[in-house]
């Protein structure tokens, strides 16, 4: 018998869908939970229309696109993402994560490809809070989600201070001396991720080697506000998703 969560208790919106979250900091105002209050899931790195509305049919909230083949091999170009976005149903939430740090390109990906939300994947070093805030004041209404690599206590300093920043955190798992946070297909210490949970007032995602065998226990012990999946949902030739994966792994996030 599975053992149910408390519910979430703060609302946000990403268009007009309402999403909740559990926030046990004690600034935090809560609100009535509601039956519509679902855990987020994301999925990376969606490679065509095809497989995005594939994605979509199995209930994936938000569709997780790689722009870029400058800075990463992996990622597309400008014209490929929009192409990608543009097939979608406009409910659909789109994310571009980019792993550039210059300010200039990632002012032309956005009004290329007009994301719901901005992910910042590259390095705390090499983009930071004032940086992030530029690009939010220039683009108040795109959706900033900020990659916080999970390391140690560290890391929950780190998240605080994009508070009245990003719109979303994204917790992931960094391999030392790597440009990028995330894409490991590693876990790291929920415990820190928790905390960081419990201390800031933003939706957190949860990613880190996150797949159908342990989503169930990472929601459990961290309780964020959804979830994330790349490597142990992709094919395992690592070109594609694996739908069938993926469909289990929303299953189970749903189930919270």
């Amino acid at each position: 018998m599975r053992i149910p969560v408390q519910p979430p208790s703060r609302q946000f919106i990403i268009g007009d869908n309402p999403y909740y979250r559990d926030n046990r900091a004690t600034h935090v105002v809560r609100i009535p939970p509601s039956p519509q209050k679902t855990m987020i899931v994301q999925i990376y790195e969606v490679q065509n229309p095809e497989e995005a509305k594939k994605l979509i049919e199995v209930g994936v909230d938000f569709i997780g696109v790689l722009v870029g083949k400058e800075v990463d091999p992996r990622g597309l170009d400008d014209d490929r993402v929009k192409e990608i976005f543009n097939s979608l149903p406009s409910e659909t939430t789109k994310v571009a994560l980019t792993l550039s740090s210059d300010l200039r390109r990632i002012s032309e990906l956005v009004e290329k490809v007009n994301p719901d939300i901005l992910q910042l994947g590259i390095s705390t070093e090499s983009l930071l809070p004032d940086s992030v805030k530029k690009i939010k004041e220039k683009y108040p209404q795109i959706k900033i989600m900020r990659t916080i690599p999970v390391i140690d206590e560290k890391s929950v300093g780190l998240a605080k201070k994009y508070e009245g920043i990003a719109d979303f955190l994204i917790l992931d798992s960094r391999k030392k001396g790597d440009f990028q946070i995330g894409a490991t297909g590693e876990t790291h210490n929920w415990t820190i991720s928790k905390k960081i949970v419990n201390s800031v007032s933003m939706p957190v995602i949860l990613a880190g080697g996150l797949g159908p065998e342990n989503v169930e226990a990472a929601i459990k012990e961290v309780m964020p506000a959804g979830v994330d999946s790349k490597t142990k949902t992709d094919l395992p030739d690592g070109n594609g998703k694996d739908i069938e994966k993926v469909k289990e792994f929303v299953r189970i996030a749903k189930s919270f």
